[in-house]
């Protein structure tokens, strides 16, 4: 059985390291953990998060509806989002939304993170295409998140931020984490030149690895969309398949 003050407890650690790490500012931002299918924790609205304490949670039904929450508190408004992943994706245990700097940079940009630069981001990220822009609060962005959701485990939302799920809460924040990591990297590299980047071969290496440590979650982005055409992949959005088996 979960054990849900020390869920809250996690909840307001990861909120901090969040906030610490100017992934978000002000009251920006939104993490939730799923505890069954009919019960879920998320923070609540108009607070910061960097500091709640675990009365600040509030707790919600697979619609959104409030099942118990503090005085004064109220899930946040984004919950709606986080609802359609967990639909969706029956596997994913966590969703964390935040405002990366140089994540959210690349989503107002309008460039996805698809450039392989990295062992470590193609192994564990793939490429993060950019959700279309959605009115936050409003059904417009679960609507639009929905169709990559069978496929990846991490978003940029247009001219918003990112989002990421996965089996578990500590699992869907370094996702967010590696995201920002990845994002910062290559628009650094960027500004010195250009990144280098990796070749097919050195992809489907990768990709092979990855199959090795029997990582969970989707991670279809084999080979990242500038270098599909030369591996012969069909680019059809909003995902595409390629066999690594050889």
């Amino acid at each position: 059985m979960l054990d849900e003050m020390k869920i809250k407890e996690q909840i307001c650690e990861i909120g901090r390291r969040i906030y610490n790490r100017n992934m978000v500012a002000a009251n920006d931002g939104n993490i939730s953990v799923k505890l069954n299918d009919h019960e879920f924790l998320c923070t609540p609205t108009g607070v910061s998060k960097g500091f709640m304490t675990p009365d600040y949670i509030c707790k919600v039904d697979e619609k959104g509806n409030v099942i118990e929450a503090h005085e004064g508190f109220k899930p946040s408004s984004e919950i709606k989002m986080h609802m359609r992943v967990y639909e969706k994706r029956p596997d994913v245990g966590s969703v964390v939304h935040a405002h990366p700097m140089y994540g959210t940079a690349f989503a107002i940009a309008g460039i996805p993170l698809t450039q392989p630069i990295m062992p470590e981001a193609v192994i564990s990220l793939g490429c993060v295409p950019i959700a279309e822009y959605g009115t936050p609060s409003t059904m417009e962005i679960p609507d639009n998140l929905e169709k990559y959701l069978p496929y990846y485990d991490a978003v940029l939302l247009e001219n918003h931020g990112a989002l990421t799920w996965s089996t578990d809460l500590n699992a869907a924040y370094m996702k967010m984490e590696s995201l920002e990591f990845y994002a910062e990297l290559l628009y650094k590299s960027t500004m010195l030149g250009g990144p280098q980047e990796f070749s097919v071969e050195n992809i489907k290496k990768l990709y092979r690895i990855r199959g090795k440590f029997g990582m969970t979650g989707k991670h279809p982005a084999d080979v990242c969309f500038d270098k599909a055409a030369s591996a012969n992949i069909d680019r059809t959005m909003p995902g595409y398949e390629y066999d690594f088996s050889d």
